[in-house]
């Protein structure tokens, strides 16, 4: 199992250091969609109200996240930077429900159930390990299973 997460993983972070990539170099057009996201934050929290840095910083979450789960370096960790920043990206980029032209709302919603799958492989990578069944599973088995020595920590 361990390699199938060393190849998975990967590729699962390419999407996110391409999209991460572009979203530092052009936050433009996405800056537009979060305009009203970024406000309402901004109000409730008191950070600044700027549509375009917004978009940026997500950028860099996506591309630092996604860089550290393509080199297998904490994964669990990166799975979960990525996963807090596709919700946003996914919530306000792809309304498929507010949209009145049904084109555009098809292509959102393409991309909405798309971002619901990849944060279930985020899920899934944060949720995995490379030391098997754990610890948990090896002291409920106890000695009755066969387990020789003590078990992982």
């Amino acid at each position: 199992m361990a390699f199938v997460r060393r190849c998975a993983r990967p590729m699962l972070a390419a999407v996110f250091v391409t999209g991460g990539y572009d979203q530092l170099r052009n936050p433009n057009g996405r800056a537009g969609l979060a305009a009203r996201f970024v406000n309402r934050l901004a109000e409730l929290t008191g950070l600044p109200d700027d549509p375009e840095m917004a978009v940026r910083a997500n950028g860099a979450i996506m591309l630092a996240g996604g860089s550290l789960l393509a080199a297998d370096r904490a994964p669990r960790l990166a799975s979960l930077m990525l996963a807090a920043a596709l919700i946003p990206t996914t919530v306000v980029g792809h309304d498929y429900w507010n949209r009145t032209d049904e084109a555009v709302a098809a292509r959102d919603r393409v991309q909405f159930f798309k971002n619901l799958g990849l944060l279930g492989g985020l899920v899934l990578s944060a949720a995995a390990t490379d030391r098997g069944p754990g610890r948990h599973a090896c002291i409920a088995a106890g000695p009755a299973a066969g387990a020789s020595g003590p078990c992982p920590s």
